[in-house]
Parts: C-alpha cells; sequence; structure tokens
C-alpha cells in the first residue's frame, strides 16, 4: 500500500513515525529515509534506540531556495533514492517512509518518473509512505490513502519559535 501525508499543516512526519512505531509494536521492520533535514531532530534520536527501526538522513543544514539550486542540493536527494530503490528492493522492510520525498519532487531534485517507477517496482507486501508539502496528483494519483494535513491555526503566526521535542 502506499501512503502519502501532505498538506501545509504540521504533522506528516509525526503521522509517518506514528506508523512506524505501531508497526514496530506488531514485530515489523521500518526504515526511515530522511530527504532534506540533517538528521539532528529528536526523533532521529530515539529512533536510533529502537530495534528494527532503521534510519539514514539524506539532507544538509539550512533551508532550499527552489530558484537556486547547487550540486549540494541534488547530490544527496540522489543518493537517497538510490538507497531507497535498493531497500525497496532487498525486500528487508515492511514499512518505508520517505519523509519529504514530496518536496524533493517539488523542488525538482528528481524527475516525478523516477518515483513513480520507484513506487510501481514496490512489493505488495511493503507500506510505502511518502510525506511532504506539494504532493504531485500523479503521486496522488498512484497512492491507496492519501492525507492532507491542513494548516486552520498555528502558532507560528504569534512568532512562537520552533521547540525542541515539539517541531524537531
Amino acid at each position: 500500500m502506499i501512503h502519502i501525508y501532505t498538506g501545509n499543516g504540521k504533522g506528516k512526519t509525526t503521522a509517518a513515525l506514528g506508523l512506524g512505531l505501531r508497526a514496530i509494536g506488531a514485530n515489523k521492520k521500518v526504515l526511515l529515509i530522511q530527504f532534506l533535514k540533517d538528521g539532528q531532530s529528536s526523533e532521529i534520536k530515539a529512533i536510533k534506540k529502537l530495534s528494527n527501526f532503521d534510519v539514514k538522513v539524506f539532507g544538509r543544514k539550512g533551508f532550499l531556495n527552489k530558484n537556486k539550486l547547487t550540486k549540494k542540493d541534488f547530490d544527496p536527494a540522489w543518493r537517497g533514492f538510490l538507497f531507497a530503490k535498493k531497500a525497496i528492493q532487498s525486500k528487508k522492510y515492511n514499512l518505508i517512509i520517505l519523509d519529504e520525498i514530496n518536496m524533493v519532487n517539488y523542488f525538482g531534485l528528481l524527475k516525478i518518473e523516477e518515483v513513480i517507477d520507484l513506487i510501481k517496482k514496490t512489493p505488495l507486501k511493503t507500506e510505502l509512505i511518502l510525506t511532504g508539502r506539494n504532493a504531485s496528483k500523479k503521486l496522488i494519483q498512484l497512492a491507496d490513502l492519501v492525507t492532507e494535513m491542513k494548516e486552520v491555526k498555528h502558532y507560528y503566526r504569534k512568532e512562537v519559535k520552533a521547540r525542541r521535542g515539539i517541531e524537531y
């Protein structure tokens, strides 16, 4: 099954990780592949303490600017994609989370056709979760479940800064 968590609201990665925890509780093997992030968030530290929940990070510090992409942006995305491809082909994992893959597509760091091909080659017994804003219509059509997180109200609008353990 293919799941997509998208939208402008908070909670896409959190929902995916919650499903990962549920899978661990059922003795499943989980892999989190994070794109566009630096691996310093609290959830990564927690996951590393769990057995059967592997994590691999392909990102860097800072934010990307869609109009000023460099090799430093494309290289980690491509390495992460190749890693995901091998992990899926290995059939080692019951659940694989491709965190922020939707934004990787949105920024044009990967061709959407490559991600579609990856999805189509995912074994039926592997749950594949794609997160990030701006999920493409093509991916949404392929998915079995799509959840759109919608921001209704957010404390960032009151200039509340990101808090360790809550936002990262």
